[in-house]
């Protein structure tokens, strides 16, 4: 099933998708997130106190869209475009992550971030409408049918 985020930098809200790693689901359980955002070239992150052992397949280079775990700094980065080391061909991190996540939203939003950005990460789930409760189901008589008799005072 898919577990789909929203995530929240300052006015902008963008949709995203994590995927079923062993990261992603530890970073679902821990949320919400809320931290201040530091800019690396095209790229947010911020620090989380989710501390996790690199379970699932590390890499060196992400696409733009990524979200990814960063276990060094414990963080969580949003690749939006080109980071200081990137090549023409490659957008590079600066050290091994694990990708956790797509973002589904125009990342071009993301374009006017400032250091220093509030960041939220929530999980979006549906929320299902509030019934109203069920009650015992009731006898109830219409004292002025003819036809209702009262059993117990029928042998009055």
């Amino acid at each position: 099933m898919a577990k789909k985020i929203l995530i929240k930098i300052d006015n902008i809200t963008l949709e995203g998708e994590l995927n079923d790693t062993i990261t992603s689901e530890i970073i679902w359980d821990n949320l919400p997130l809320e931290a201040v955002g530091n800019l690396w070239g095209d790229e947010v992150y911020f620090r989380t106190d989710i501390s996790i052992k690199a379970k699932d397949r590390p890499t060196n280079t992400v696409e733009i869209g990524d979200i990814a775990f960063w276990p060094p700094e414990t963080a969580l980065c949003i690749f939006y475009g080109k980071t200081p080391i990137s090549t023409d061909n490659e957008i590079k991190p600066a050290s091994s992550v694990i990708v956790v996540g797509k973002v589904k939203s125009n990342l071009n939003l993301l374009k006017n971030i400032n250091e220093n950005c509030e960041i939220k990460v929530i999980k979006n789930e549906p929320v299902a409408p509030k019934r109203p409760p069920v009650l015992p189901q009731q006898e109830y008589y219409d004292l002025n049918d003819t036809e209702y008799i009262d059993n117990d005072t029928q042998n009055l």
